[in-house]
């Protein structure tokens, strides 16, 4: 007897075969029952008759959703059943019964029930296609980075340096060493590493200690960061450009059945192509206020000025050179206008604002210590940082991606809390 995945049914037309799963769905009619089985590979439709199970048949009749079954059957196509194939059952055999009710019916449930169940919402299919997206999204992010001669760097999750506003440290006790953070970035690390290494990227966990409960934010995140030698603000910007529509280009063609059954109109994500538009903060600012904003020079944009500034475009727009005070030590002083930096903030459209934050890295030794000293952090703490402006100090350029804004924005969906299998937010640390 074959046993395989629901996936492979295409080649086992025909043929009797065993599957294992899960009860996702269930409805009788006298004589027959129809299961829908999901075993993590697909769905189908399994028909399960009285005449041909016997004795069996009333208990299959009453299974609970959610129990676990391993189910041998025949092969047939059908154009009207999920995947267009469906299984016409001689044997079941019960691995386990649930002894009550699955706490996630059909009925509507609030928000706050669905994550404290979201070890068991994760089996439903909408979260299931939106993970299957995830994957997807993710193999593209690494691949493109391979193809284009990025080495990947391991970042630590510990450090002793902060990279971004010291006010999202989570600290933690560090042995005989004293307080240590979790990683805010790993962009420090790769500045180290593309002495050696020329491009690189890391990828991984990343914590900001926010109080904020917007959409759009998470405690614990994922991000992808490149960082490139020799690289000015122009080239991180196209190399920006060029790997935002190759991940989203080829998510969309892989997946497009899956968004399509999250109810996701992919025609403006086909419009992600290069050039993407450029406006400076300054040009944001007079935007806004000519949209009623009381927004001061000086200030950070907000996820309103965000929502409203790319509801003006049909593609990310990129929002270039914000004010030093706003921005982090690190970045490079603009030559022409020194209250400014090299910077650029990525801002997908249609709504869901800033998914990449990236600029040119300070690398003269002087500035670079005057910032750390104006921000009011430790010389001592970025000594080894510090060193890497003086041995072989080059113009350097990088950015970081988050990949739950980014994976929101592709599927549509109105808050990041369904883009990772188990959000951490400011409120929120269960299951």
């Amino acid at each position: 007897m074959t046993e395989c995945y629901i996936k492979d049914f295409p080649r086992h037309v025909g043929k009797e075969v065993v599957i294992r799963g899960w009860v996702s769905n269930r409805r009788s009619s006298g004589k027959v029952s129809f299961l829908l089985i999901r075993d993590g590979s697909g769905l189908c439709q399994a028909i399960a008759e009285r005449e041909v199970l016997g004795d069996a048949y009333q208990e299959v009749k009453k299974l609970p959703l959610e129990s676990s079954l391993e189910v041998q059957g025949k092969v047939v196509e059908e154009s009207r059943s999920p995947g267009g194939y469906e299984l016409h059952v001689s044997r079941v055999e019960i691995i386990h019964k649930p002894q009550k009710e699955f706490p996630i019916g059909k009925k509507e449930h609030g928000p706050d029930f669905l994550l404290n169940n979201r070890h068991l919402w994760l089996r439903s299919s909408r979260q299931i296609t939106i993970m299957r997206v995830r994957d997807t999204l993710v193999r593209h992010i690494r691949e493109y980075f391979y193809k284009n001669d990025f080495t990947l760097i391991d970042s630590p999750i510990f450090t002793t340096t902060c990279g971004e506003d010291t006010s999202s440290l989570f600290s933690v006790d560090y042995f005989d060493l004293g307080k240590a953070f979790l990683s805010q970035t790993g962009q420090l690390y790769l500045e180290a590493a593309i002495f050696g290494l020329g491009k690189v990227y890391c990828f991984g966990p990343t914590f900001r200690a926010e109080r904020s409960k917007t959409r759009r934010h998470l405690i614990e995140f994922w991000m992808v960061e490149a960082e490139a030698a020799f690289f000015d603000q122009d080239r991180n910007l196209a190399l920006q450009e060029d790997f935002v529509s190759y991940i989203v280009q080829n998510t969309i063609a892989e997946r497009a059945e899956e968004l399509a059954s999250l109810e996701r109109d992919i025609e403006p994500l086909r419009k992600v192509v290069p050039p993407f538009y450029r406006i400076s903060y300054d040009d944001a600012l007079a935007i806004l206020r000519d949209k009623g904003s009381d927004i001061e020079w000086g200030m950070d944009l907000g996820a309103d000025d965000e929502t409203l500034i790319t509801s003006l475009y049909d593609r990310p727009v990129f929002i270039e050179n914000y004010p030093r005070k706003v921005k982090a030590f690190y970045m490079k002083q603009h030559p022409d206008k020194p209250e400014y930096v090299k910077c650029a903030d990525l801002l997908a459209p249609e709504g869901y604002g800033e998914i990449i934050g990236g600029s040119e890295r300070e690398n003269d030794h002087d500035k670079l210590m005057q910032a750390i000293r104006e921000n009011n952090l430790d010389p001592e703490r970025y000594g080894w940082y510090l060193d890497l402006r003086k041995y072989g100090s080059v113009p350097h350029s990088g950015f970081g991606l988050g990949v739950e804004r980014t994976l929101s924005w592709i599927c549509g969906l109105k808050h990041v809390r369904e883009t990772i299998p188990f959000p951490r937010m400011i409120y929120r640390a269960y299951p």
